[in-house]
């Protein structure tokens, strides 16, 4: 598939069929969105795969009751690591991880609609719920939880914003 393509056929999808996916094709994913940029090619972020429907349920909670996060046949919660950045310094651990993080995430959405699969990027959770819950190490941070499976529901599509109220040039 295309780059362009896949960008445009993107949504967040909240609605997943109860087929899995292979987790080769998981891995596959993953192997690929670690090749996304990162401060100094630190690598920081981890990423933690989850099936068991008691934890996935968990999650669900933890991200503020969204059902479709227990519904997905997978979670994939996507860490920064603050270990493996720490030669920055506070930036590196207050910002870079995070945009390490980030751009791996994209790549997740990205890959995941060339594999025929559908995600949500959730932000919204409780962060020290979902620590406990994967019994993450101090020095692994979540920074989202991406469920990801087959769509059940056609996800609509959202509108945007004109680009040339988003793009300014120097001097605005």
């Amino acid at each position: 598939m295309e780059l362009k393509e896949a960008i445009r056929k993107r949504k967040s999808t909240r609605s997943f069929l109860d087929e899995k996916p292979a987790i080769k094709t998981i891995l596959e994913i993953l192997e690929y969105s670690n090749l996304a940029p990162s401060a100094g090619n630190l690598q920081a972020r981890d990423f933690i795969v989850v099936d068991d429907p008691d934890i996935k349920l968990k999650l669900s909670r933890a991200a503020l009751n969204q059902r479709f996060v227990a519904e997905a046949p997978i979670d994939i919660v996507v860490c920064a690591n603050l270990r493996r950045i720490s030669p920055y310094g506070r930036r590196g651990v207050e910002l870079y991880c995070i945009q390490d993080a980030a751009a791996a995430i994209e790549h997740i959405l990205l890959l995941a609609v060339d594999y025929g699969l559908a995600t949500c990027w959730v932000g919204a959770f409780d962060e020290d719920m979902v620590s406990d819950i994967l019994n993450l190490p101090s020095h692994v941070r979540p920074v989202a939880i991406i469920p990801i499976g087959y769509q059940k529901d056609q996800a609509k599509a959202t509108s945007r914003m004109k680009i040339d109220e988003l793009v300014h040039f120097n001097g605005w």
